[in-house]
């Protein structure tokens, strides 16, 4: 990273959704360990009514400490720094993200449910509020599900659709075509308005599906501190992503079919293990899940082959 980076230069977006771009929770899982970790608060949401349909994505009911109820909507949030005045206030001239600091106070966040209706009208919403609180860059976070063993570095990949900000960075642009979920929504409108965008992928092992993915999640913000070049506090994450992996290494050892086909994985993962191969595997596992995802087939259990 230089000074010259201009995506590093002022506030940052990072978004994330549950759901369809969303496989072991690790996308929303890293941003929500932002939020717990960064100094943030509420600074805009969105009408559940509006965006949601409420038999796909319920209500739940929690209980406090003092056994009182309430309801909990689905729903989406951003989050700005809580000592940053963001209603319309121009971003100062030396607001940036530094290079090699720890100064995350120009980090926002987008979590919640992916909405299922009204997605132009979403976007236009979400991005009115990014730039009422002076965004300049939004980075989106999603994961697949795809046939790599969980033994393994989480593959993560990043892309641009603008030109200036792949040169930057030194990732490529999506080779992808087909169906395509809300991220992809409002990149396109973002970099319509002239705000740039990198998306970050991770591949889920798609056997162990049903589960969160620490290490996937930890492996997001591996990346995202990467490119944007700021320290992230990573919590107990670290601890939960090695529990994750021993346990389960723990399951394949009472399973040897199982254990068999990690290691089919493993061999292929270790053979194409070359920046150029694995790039273009990836890009292929994630045209594959997004495929058939758009057939609208669920995620299948584990099964050798699958």
């Amino acid at each position: 990273m230089t000074q010259g980076n201009e995506f590093l230069r002022g506030r940052l977006l990072v978004v994330a959704f549950e759901g369809w771009n969303d496989a072991g929770e690790a996308a929303t899982g890293a941003v929500q360990l932002l939020r717990e970790q960064l100094d943030v608060v509420t600074i805009a949401g969105v009408d559940a009514e509006e965006y949601f349909d409420f038999q796909f994505n319920r209500p739940m009911v929690s209980q406090d400490d003092d056994g009182n109820r309430a309801l909990i909507w689905p729903s989406a949030t951003i989050y700005g720094p809580a000592s940053t005045e963001v209603d319309n206030i121009p971003l100062a001239a030396d607001a940036e993200l530094r290079v090699g600091s720890d100064n995350t106070g120009n980090v926002f966040l987008l979590v919640g449910a992916e909405p299922s209706r009204n997605w132009k009208k979403f976007t236009v919403e979400v991005l009115d509020a990014a730039m009422t609180a002076g965004v300049s860059g939004i980075v989106l976070l999603g994961a697949m599900l795809a046939d790599v063993p969980h033994t393994r570095p989480i593959s993560v990949t990043a892309t641009s659709e603008n030109a200036s900000v792949r040169s930057q960075l030194g990732i490529e642009r999506s080779t992808y075509e087909g169906p395509v979920g809300i991220l992809s929504v409002i990149a396109d409108a973002a970099e319509a308005l002239g705000i740039a965008t990198v998306s970050i992928w991770a591949s889920v092992p798609h056997y162990v599906h049903n589960a969160p993915s620490p290490k996937a999640t930890l492996a997001l913000i591996d990346k995202l501190e990467e490119l944007v070049d700021v320290v992230i506090p990573r919590g107990d994450l670290v601890d939960e992503a090695s529990a994750w992996e021993s346990g389960i290494d723990a399951l394949a050892g009472e399973d040897d079919e199982m254990a068999s086909y990690i290691q089919q994985l493993e061999q292929a993962r270790d053979t194409v293990d070359s920046p150029e191969a694995s790039g273009e595997a990836i890009a292929q596992e994630f045209e594959k899940y997004l495929r058939k995802r758009g057939d609208g087939r669920p995620d299948e259990p584990w099964r050798p082959g699958a």
